[in-house]
């Protein structure tokens, strides 16, 4: 729907926003039934990654000299392979095929990635009010990713029942979570470049009921495991087999809860989250942190990954 003059005239404006609502809510998820939202732009040397990994017979070797031709990008896997959550016997390396050894394959392509969406939230191109949806985005999803990398560690030390989880997939797991969020609003963009219009806060509503399938469809695409896909979707997949007793979709809820009860949320009242005895006590432990070294913990992941 084109631009309305009188979008503005009572009694009508209830109408319009209804009807501008209504068309871009179909556009994208048309976009998104259709598999044709367009994917967040990333480096080409993320690009040949993300085929190497679906490539059964890709060695260390082929990812080590694949990233060899981006300096900055191998810098990075070097750094982060040496921070305290990635280097846990506190050896460090200087190369970059000793930093993908011990990353793995699979986990280079994931920092890469998390790295590559992060920086595209701080530097989009959009209108203002976008930009400041995109960095606000980049906020909570390190917020999210640093307290499920803190819920995970407490699972993982549980004496009694602890969790076999990774602490730092629990943290790229959390800033995957809203990937979508990305491509819905260069979806937005397209919109009103096209000569359309629709109030940012109206947009909102939309991006907030499309982006799990948007994140579920771009991490499928790029070929992320289950655990990705249920915490972007918030969703168990009915398709995995057994099912761990503690999934990073737990851990995720989990988080999400924390941070609700830490921000006074009132919607903590509609969200419920199972917890066994271990998942009980950690967070039993987390809520009671006072706020200053509950921030500073998460603070100090975020230093500790190299994010």
């Amino acid at each position: 729907m084109a631009h309305v003059s009188f979008f503005w005239l009572k009694p009508e404006n209830d109408k319009i926003v209804k009807g501008l609502e209504s068309e871009f809510c179909s556009l994208v998820k048309d976009a998104v039934r259709q598999n044709r939202l367009t994917l967040p732009p990333i480096p080409d040397v993320l690009v040949k990654l993300h085929a190497l990994c679906n490539e059964e017979d890709t060695t260390i070797r082929d990812v080590a000299d694949l990233l060899l031709d981006d300096p900055g990008m191998a810098a990075s896997i070097v750094k982060i392979s040496n921070t305290m959550m990635f280097n846990r016997r506190n050896v460090i390396c200087h190369d970059i095929q000793t930093a993908v050894s011990r990353l793995g394959i699979l986990r280079v392509r994931d920092i890469i990635t998390a790295q590559a969406i992060e920086e595209l939230k701080s530097k989009s191109n959009f209108s203002r009010g976008c930009n400041d949806l995109l960095m606000q985005s980049a906020i909570r999803s390190r917020q999210l990713a640093a307290t499920m990398a803190i819920v995970s560690q407490g699972l993982i030390n549980h004496p009694e029942t602890p969790a076999k989880v990774e602490q730092e997939k629990s943290l790229l797991a959390g800033l995957f979570a809203d990937i979508g969020l990305f491509s819905l609003v260069s979806e937005y963009q397209s919109y009103l470049d096209s000569g359309n219009y629709l109030d940012i806060d109206i947009a909102k509503y939309v991006f907030e009921h499309c982006c799990q399938e948007a994140s579920l469809i771009i991490l499928k695409h790029w070929g992320f495991d289950d655990d990705y896909l249920e915490v972007a979707s918030n969703t168990a997949s009915p398709y995995r087999g057994q099912r761990p007793q503690t999934s990073y979709l737990d851990i995720a809820r989990m988080a999400n809860h924390l941070l609700m009860f830490k921000s006074n949320d009132d919607a903590i009242d509609e969200h419920h989250v199972e917890l066994d005895l271990a998942g009980a006590e950690v967070m039993y432990e987390l809520t009671n942190l006072p706020d200053a070294e509950f921030n500073s913990q998460i603070r100090n992941v975020i230093k500790n990954s190299g994010f």
